[in-house]
């Protein structure tokens, strides 16, 4: 049962006289505990809601189309509280925060609803047998798990739950049951990979088609790891070594299934000071959200979006446009280059490129999705800027309001005096937000 905190005016809901401050208990005789059971029960186009109004007991009858809504809403986007993380994991970032932080940071969510939802990745630490059976039941798809090794008790003692080597079980059952699933594994240096990454890949293969795609991506490690475990970063030698291991397995799996299963991510090419493949290495780009593909996405739409470059420049017409671009360490080099290739087509662009250095974290993090407003003032603060500072959308929460120290985007454009907008990780709005145009 759950409370209803709105209804939307003049929808099907208003009309059927349901209110807010009704508790919403049943659709057609299915109890409703939270959003999961709320999205599928009412993909009906008949449907009967009963309602509990004080002391009174109602049934509310709605005619509709399957994927149409009725106009409800409820307290929170999960219709109950998310589920905490009952993991300590070895290389846990949230773990690695320092002290002062707005206090949704340190909230660890381990929730198959997210994952379902919002593309989080899940541990299934957290999942009963009954939890699984209803997520197949519901054809809930496609399901993100951290799965990080199949070995049980290496698995336990990663994420110190004594729970973790069973739930692997979950992955065949999913598997068994239709869910597609989306694997991500975070390399911990001589605890995961060499032969027990080859284990988990050999085993993680074996659930294939029903596992599509697999992200393996380098612990994040901070400044912040005083008394937790020591883990330490891959060297270049070890990335490129990461990346063959994978990349021979990935060739093998193409052969064998027509997809490569496995993929490094960016940041372990450019620790390793590798090349990074073309787009087409990454198939359908399902794991660009761990940051495996992005670079070569974004490398591909530039390029396209350079068809439509004379209608930028004559948008700009004789005007002299200045600008500046911050990102992080990682995609630096690769972010200048497209910036020179823009002022080498077009002699009235002048952008500066700026690397910033995460002195917040610790300059071992180097993607720019963890910059925070502060190092972005302190290191630009004596820089020429232009009329526009242009950064990465990804450095400011998905509200789209706070960087992770707190400081709002206002603030920054205020000390820096400067106008800042933010990109995408898309070529058509990079190269629109450097011209200040709207995208052709």
């Amino acid at each position: 049962m759950v409370e209803i905190t709105e209804v939307h005016a003049h929808s099907r809901a208003e009309k059927a006289g349901i209110k807010a401050g009704d508790i919403l208990i049943s659709i057609n005789g299915h109890a409703i505990t939270d959003v999961l059971d709320y999205r599928f029960y009412l993909a009906d186009t008949h449907i009967e809601v009963e309602i509990h109004r004080g002391a009174d007991l109602f049934t509310a009858s709605i005619d509709k189309g399957e994927y149409d809504d009725i106009g409800l809403d409820f307290a929170t986007p999960l219709m109950d509280k998310k589920q905490h993380c009952k993991n300590k994991c070895i290389f846990c970032f949230i773990d690695q925060l320092p002290g002062g932080l707005r206090e949704s940071l340190y909230f660890k969510d381990d929730d198959s609803r997210l994952s379902f939802l919002h593309g989080n990745y899940i541990t299934l630490t957290n999942l009963s047998e009954s939890d699984v059976d209803r997520i197949i039941n519901m054809h809930i798809t496609p399901i993100n798990i951290s799965v990080h090794t199949t070995n049980p008790e290496l698995r336990v003692a990663m994420m110190k739950n004594k729970n973790a080597g069973k739930v692997l079980s979950y992955l065949e059952k999913f598997k068994n049951g239709g869910t597609h699933m989306r694997g991500q594994i975070v390399l911990c240096k001589n605890v995961n990979d060499g032969e027990e990454l080859l284990r988990t890949m050999r085993d993680l293969e074996e659930l294939y088609p029903a596992m599509d795609s697999v992200s393996i991506v380098p612990a994040g490690l901070t400044k912040f790891r005083d008394g937790l475990y020591p883990l330490e970063t891959f060297t270049k030698e070890e990335c490129r070594e990461v990346i063959k291991t994978v990349t021979e397995f990935g060739d093998k799996c193409k052969e064998k299934h027509g997809t490569r299963l496995f993929y490094p991510a960016d940041e372990l090419y450019i620790k390793g000071e590798l090349p990074l493949p073309t787009a087409d290495f990454y198939e359908d780009f399902t794991q660009i959200e761990n940051g495996v593909g992005m670079i070569a996405s974004l490398a591909d739409e530039f390029g396209t979006e350079l068809d439509f470059l004379p209608d930028y420049t004559d948008a700009l017409g004789d005007a002299k446009r200045t600008v500046s671009v911050a990102t992080g360490a990682a995609a630096y080099e690769f972010i200048k280059s497209l910036c020179d290739k823009l002022m080498s087509l077009c002699e009235n662009l002048k952008i500066h490129v700026y690397k910033i250095t995460n002195n917040f974290f610790g300059e071992q993090i180097t993607v720019s999705g963890l910059l925070t407003g502060k190092d972005l003032c302190e290191q630009l603060s004596d820089k020429p800027l232009g009329e526009t500072l242009i950064l990465p959308a990804n450095t400011l929460r998905s509200e789209g309001d706070l960087f992770l120290c707190g400081m709002s985007k206002e603030e920054l454009a205020k000390k820096l005096s400067v106008e800042v907008v933010f990109s995408a990780d898309e070529g058509c709005d990079f190269v629109s937000k450097i011209f200040g145009a709207e995208p052709f």
